[in-house]
């Protein structure tokens, strides 16, 4: 087979234009909504996962923390539903763009920080000198403050992608060999085949988490400058 491992990983144009927008833009249409002042079972269900999930992540912070809810709520909603979307056949995952996650990391992390730099500046400047640092090591410790600071947003967006793009190479790698196996030894394929299953049933678990863990590692932030 002479296909390109990474093929699945490239932007998809149409007419060549990027589709990546449209492509973004059709989760939130997925989600279900309700016009009765009856819900049904979907519907019921859906809430109590979203109050659930809110309940969790709003419990360390304060009034003002809490105010980010709906932006956090609306996050994890976003990136599970793309990752899972991202699990079918032909289809593109825009969580596998380091650019993607950056985006979504960068505005968070900024949106922060500033908000610890008016409302609480001093415990913000605090964080770059912990306290009984002896003089000599000062620069060098804010220094090492300053880029540990820098690089939040980025190990977010490293994170995400390298756990999605992984799984996904993965899923590639056993479904090919899953097909060059299927006209060699056919109980080999069976056993390869089973594999693909529990892995295909693994992604899954793991595209829902990595979108909770990808919202809660926004928290500290939140916390610390709230």
């Amino acid at each position: 087979m002479n296909e390109n491992l990474f093929a699945s990983f490239i932007a998809p144009t149409i007419l060549g234009l990027p589709a990546a927008v449209l492509i973004i833009l059709f989760p939130p249409l997925l989600i279900p909504t309700s016009k009765y002042l009856i819900n049904n079972r979907l519907i019921t269900t859906q809430q109590w996962l979203i109050k659930l999930t809110s309940k969790q992540m709003m419990t360390m912070h304060n009034t003002k923390g809490r105010t980010w809810s709906l932006m956090l709520v609306s996050l994890i909603i976003f990136i599970a539903t793309t990752n899972l979307l991202g699990l079918l056949p032909h289809s593109f995952t825009p969580t596998t763009q380091l650019s993607m996650n950056l985006a979504m990391a960068i505005p968070l992390w900024a949106g922060a920080v500033i908000m610890g730099f008016r409302s609480k500046i001093k415990n913000a400047l605090a964080h770059f000198l912990p306290q009984g640092t002896p003089t000599p090591l000062i620069p060098m410790l804010v220094i090492i403050e300053t880029i540990s600071l820098l690089i939040q947003p980025m190990a977010l967006a490293v994170r995400l992608t390298a756990n999605i793009t992984a799984g996904h190479l993965l899923m590639h790698l056993i479904g090919s060999a899953t097909l060059a196996m299927s006209t060699i030894n056919l109980p080999s394929t069976l056993i390869i085949f089973t594999i693909l299953i529990l892995l295909t049933i693994l992604e899954i678990a793991v595209a829902l988490i990595q979108a909770y863990v990808f919202t809660l590692l926004v928290s500290p932030y939140l916390h610390d400058n709230t």
